[in-house]
């Protein structure tokens, strides 16, 4: 029956998809965190190319670079992944920070290398990753698993076989908000035909949106903002 509510999905694990040089799913990452130091909530960081869902006909696709950008960043996560997901999660964090709070040019292997020292993880895992072409691998398998389910772009947390874009903020709660926030996301579990509730953005969030993504605007070599707007990379 169409509208009907669905079996109860376990919301204890989510699948959290990410891009490192996406300024949404920063913002949605650090809620995300809050919301594991309060109710103990297990994630699995994986990814999803932003250069690849965006990619014009005719340009290469990312893994026919050298280097590329977010995809190679990812090929690093993947080679940390192998060893833990904790290795992951802090370098996602660090990378994130340091791209969209500090303006680092973290999409440039030298960068990258520093923060991994910076906690503690070996800056060879770069030269490891572009050497082992298996992470190709790794990082298109769970792009292509978004794009499977309807995906276009991150965030993209999967529960189960379900799966939600968003959600999309500037100014992620964090404390008891967060938990609000959480509770009223995974309610939309319940409702399988429940595709979409979207708030307009008028001129003022617009700026405030300009705002809050400074950093990462002016660190960036590309131009890209996520969903309903044209996104293009320079790259050839």
């Amino acid at each position: 029956m169409m509208g009907a509510m669905s079996d109860p999905v376990d919301t204890s694990v989510v699948d959290f998809h990410f891009d490192v040089l996406c300024p949404w799913a920063y913002q949605t990452s650090r809620w995300i965190r809050d919301v594991r130091s309060q109710n103990g909530l297990e994630i699995n960081w994986r990814f999803f190319s932003l250069e690849e869902i965006n990619r014009f006909e005719g340009k290469k696709h990312p893994w026919e670079r050298p280097w590329s950008y977010g995809w190679s960043l990812m090929r690093i996560g993947a080679v940390l992944r192998r060893q833990s997901m904790d290795q992951l999660d802090a370098w996602y964090e660090r990378s994130g920070r340091a791209l969209h709070e500090e303006g680092l040019r973290v999409h440039e292997p030298d960068v990258a290398r520093e923060l991994l020292g910076e906690i503690g993880l070996d800056p060879a895992t770069v030269d490891e990753a572009l050497e082992d072409a298996s992470t190709h691998d790794e990082v298109k398998v769970e792009h292509d698993r978004v794009v499977a389910a309807g995906g276009f772009g991150v965030p993209t947390l999967f529960f189960g076989d379900q799966s939600l874009f968003g959600p999309v903020l500037i100014d992620p709660p964090f404390g008891d908000e967060a938990l609000r926030l959480w509770d009223a996301v995974t309610a939309w579990l319940e409702f399988p035909h429940l595709y979409e509730i979207q708030r307009p953005k008028s001129r003022h969030d617009e700026q405030v949106i300009a705002e809050v993504f400074r950093p990462y605007i002016e660190a960036r070599d590309w131009v890209s903002i996520n969903r309903g707007e044209v996104i293009t990379f320079d790259r050839s």
